[in-house]
């Protein structure tokens, strides 16, 4: 049989473009998803079938299905993996007589567009490879026969069984699934989630049925219901679930126009139109389709952990294992809580909320059975209002908070059972929703969870290595339950519109009431929610060398208790949205702010005149260590006003002054670095001639030189000369990778010093790069330019999505303008910045100027 190639190709090509066609037409339903999954493997069998029959494969080879193909689930842009099972080894036979037709085979698949997988094997290679690899054998277990030799087909399933140890390949694919969740954060609740193989996605579902098939125990959920490892409302839950993620890697596959199964940011919107979703004021379409995905890829989570312990108890045998009464109410199975009855809950709501705290209190545990899992996933229509108002329930959870250990990991088995939604109903609001700050990396309910747990890292003294300081002020604080219920509610009324902060603070005024805290405990917890944004705006945008600033926020807070909550709960804070929003830097801003609030609180107002004479004789007392004559520095400090002594500690100024102290009437700029005190990036010195456009050349150099810059206090001495320090990190890690600090160091100083020195125009800022969730979720550039409260000088904020060179741009604008910047406080918040500048300048006294300078800015920016 011959087969017109060019004729199949066209034909294959039409059938399945009408198939993806009539997809997008229909409506975004699971069983149009699957139906679709189904036709095209009907597609690809029939082209398949055409093309081993054209061909004269040997007597006894056949033709199989593996993989996804072989679960008939073939999606769009999926690769098609077959394997080419011979009758004997062309190797072993000596016959290279099938090598032809064999690749006549294959090529002629790739000509018709089919992006197959193939392996050519026999059983017998087939078995030794499987004991070999458990990918190999995962891939023979859902294995379909497609054309060839059936008595062949049935003998590869013989051996596949044959050969398995149900046991290792239980404990390979659970390995192996840990490994996978590692990789993908181990949450479901990524802003980019990958819906096959993020926790809760459809290979966590996969997984389940490979485990039912090595244990013989069905090949679908149905089998898996009768075989009374799934309840029929379960195994409708699961399908229900599956068919929705089905149908989202459906329309990314067709979207995308390749493979891709990564819930980006760029066709989260697109495919959020095609289910229907439109934007509305208080939620954008990507949101409502991320919220669903996020609810059935939390079913997933819980229901695969019921099915997998399920499972693992049927193969082990581990049903039968010996019991150890814990109370009326529970047992210990083999190291895992489990409820004396299924319906306990049902006849108790009550041990509900016992369930985690029996947990907590026994540490010999491991976790929930899955009896017990299941029992609570079916309890949930229990969990009603009342349940959120019984004051038993009230008394149960506040001793879980109250226990001396076990809150982070009770309260996110809580939230993974969905029963803290259903308790907190004003949390269950806030599964799943996604942050569009560029500020948040985690839902807003995993940001929660992760600040609880940061805040009770604080107490645990294993952790005291992460956070000395914090762990040193949380070892005094007398109740720290009062800070797992502030984490708890800090963010809890994000979405609703209006100012998260002062809604939340209502609602955990209500909680408080209903679980009988008053008083004091009462009031620091709601000021915690309430203000916890303050500490962290303070710190990274107000000048803390100013003693009213520090007034106004010792005033605000009222107390040392205060104090201490609020700086514990705002470094957790900012510890829990990013791993890059931290940094040593802001970990120091907020050190010195507590310690300045602290001293404020401990008396009157500080006299600055003393503390600026402390810290000249600190300065003197480290000159001496250096062996330097007495008086060096009066030549230097004679140029320098109150302001560059309150704005730099004792450290610092006798650093300048040792660099500087030879060189203070020089014409040629002076550059000098050294690793920064907090032990992350350098701290550079600049010291030259004053001009209008010294920051921005400083600042294009540092932009060019891939350094980014974390704070800058800027100085003019009384003899015209700009003394600046600057804190840098490197922008891009990679670039000096496996580059000594010193010989870093020796590069700032040259290539800055000319920076500095040249007369070059300032060049053309390049157009910085933006990332892609910036360009998904831009933000408007903001710009605000007043006077402070002296009048004497203006506060200029920016606000803008980041990108590289954005400070040079600002800086470049400023200098055009002929406007000084004397302080600069650089807040970079995910991708988002929030810069503050103390400037001046004649041109910002005349309004058309300023309002000149503001619209220059706002155009760079954008």
């Amino acid at each position: 049989m011959t087969v017109d190639v060019p004729a199949l190709r066209t034909q294959f090509r039409a059938d399945k473009a009408a198939l993806l066609q009539r997809f997008q037409d229909s409506r975004p339903t699971t069983s149009s998803a699957t139906r679709l999954l189904t036709q095209l493997s009907r597609l690809v069998d029939r082209v398949l079938q055409t093309l081993w029959d054209a061909h004269a494969m040997p007597k006894g080879a056949t033709l199989v299905a593996v993989g996804g193909y072989g679960r008939d689930e073939l999606f769009p842009h999926s690769d098609i993996d077959v394997l080419l099972l011979m009758p004997l080894s062309p190797s072993v036979a000596g016959d290279e007589s099938l090598a032809p037709s064999v690749e006549g085979f294959i090529s002629a698949c790739w000509d018709i567009g089919l992006e197959i997988g193939s392996s050519v094997r026999t059983v017998e290679e087939c078995a030794e490879e499987a004991q070999r690899d458990v990918t190999v054998q995962t891939s023979l277990l859902e294995a379909r026969f497609l054309c060839g030799s059936r008595a062949r087909f049935e003998a590869l399933e013989k051996a596949t069984y044959e050969h398995l140890d149900v046991h290792a390949f239980i404990t390979a694919k659970m390995l192996e699934m840990r490994q996978r969740h590692t990789k993908h954060e181990d949450t479901p609740y990524a802003l980019e989630p990958n819906c096959k193989e993020s926790p809760g996605g459809l290979r966590d579902l996969q997984v389940v049925l490979w485990l039912a098939l090595a244990a013989r125990l069905g090949r679908n959920w149905h089998d898996l219901a009768r075989n009374s490892l799934l309840t029929p409302f379960e195994a409708r839950q699961l399908q229900r679930n599956e068919g929705l993620l089905k149908l989202i890697r459906c329309r990314l596959h067709q979207v995308a126009g390749r493979r891709e199964d990564r819930l980006v940011f760029d066709l989260q919107t697109t495919i959020a139109e095609s289910f229907g979703y439109v934007n509305t004021p208080a939620l954008r379409a990507s949101e409502a389709l991320m919220r669903r995905y996020y609810w059935a890829a939390k079913a997933v989570t819980q229901l695969n952990q019921i099915l997998i312990l399920n499972i693992e108890e049927r193969v082990q045998g581990s049903t039968d294992a010996p019991m150890r009464v814990i109370n009326e109410r529970f047992l210990d199975r083999g190291g895992y809580l489990e409820v004396a009855s299924d319906d306990l809950y049902q006849r108790d709501r009550h041990a509900i909320l016992t369930t985690f705290l029996t947990l907590q209190q026994d540490g010999t545990l491991k976790g929930l059975s899955a009896r017990t899992l299941r029992a609570l996933y079916n309890a949930r229509g229990v969990m009603d209002a009342s349940f959120r108002r019984d004051p038993v329930n009230h008394a149960t959870f506040m001793a879980i908070l109250q226990e001396q250990q076990g809150q982070t990991r009770v309260m996110r088995l809580l939230n993974q059972t969905s029963v803290l939604g259903r308790y907190l109903w004003v949390f269950r609001r806030i599964v799943g929703q996604m942050q569009h700050d560029l500020f948040h990396v985690y839902t807003v309910d995993q940001h929660i969870l992760m600040v609880v747990r940061n805040v009770r890292r604080f107490f645990i003294p294993e952790h005291a290595h992460e956070y000395p300081f914090c762990t040193q002020l949380a070892s005094q604080f007398d109740k720290p339950w009062l800070l797992y219920i502030a984490a708890l509610f800090h963010d809890v009324a994000k979405g609703r519109g209006g100012d998260h902060s002062e809604l939340g603070a209502v609602e955990v005024k209500r909680f408080c009431k209903d679980h009988g805290i008053a008083g004091e405990d009462a009031k620091l917890i709601e000021f915690l929610v309430g203000e916890h944004l303050t500490m962290s705006r303070v710190a990274q945008k107000e000048d803390l060398s100013d003693p009213d600033v520090i007034q106004a926020f010792a005033r605000r807070v009222g107390n040392e208790r205060t104090l201490t909550a609020l700086y514990l709960l705002t470094v957790a804070d900012i510890r829990g949205t990013s791993p890059k929003v931290w940094n040593a830097w802001k970990g120091k801003l907020l050190e010195d702010l507590y310690k300045l609030a602290l001293r404020a609180l401990g008396g009157s107002r500080p006299h600055m005149d003393a503390e600026i004479e402390s810290r000249k004789q600190q300065a003197r007392q480290t000159l001496q260590l250096y062996y330097l004559p007495p008086g060096i520095e009066d030549k230097l400090w004679q140029t320098l006003d109150i302001s560059y002594f309150a704005r730099h500690d004792a450290a610092d100024i006798a650093w300048h002054t040792r660099m500087l102290w030879r060189h203070v009437d020089t014409p040629k700029p002076i550059v000098a670095a050294r690793l920064s005190s907090i032990g992350e990036g350098l701290q550079v010195l600049v010291y030259a001639p004053d001009r209008p456009d010294l920051f921005a050349r400083i600042c294009g150099y540092f932009d060019r030189a891939a350094f980014s810059i974390q704070d800058a206090r800027i100085h003019t001495s009384g003899t015209g000369y700009a003394l600046d320090t600057f804190q840098i990190l490197a922008s891009d890690p990679l670039r000096f990778e496996g580059v000594h600090y010193r010989d870093m160091i020796a590069l700032v100083e040259t290539q800055l010093a000319e920076a500095v020195a040249s007369d070059k125009p300032l060049h053309d800022p390049a157009r910085g790069r933006q990332s892609r969730r910036v360009r998904s979720f831009p933000i408007p550039p903001r710009v605000s330019l007043r006077p402070d409260e002296r009048a004497q000088r203006w506060l200029l904020t920016v606000s803008a999505s980041d990108r590289s060179g954005l400070l040079y741009v600002i800086a470049r604008t400023l200098a055009h303008h002929g406007v000084n910047v004397q302080l600069a406080k650089v807040s970079t918040l995910g991708e988002r910045v929030e810069d503050t500048f103390l400037v001046t300048g004649d041109a910002l006294r005349q309004d058309k100027r300023q309002l000149t300078i503001e619209t220059e800015l706002l155009a760079a920016l954008a």
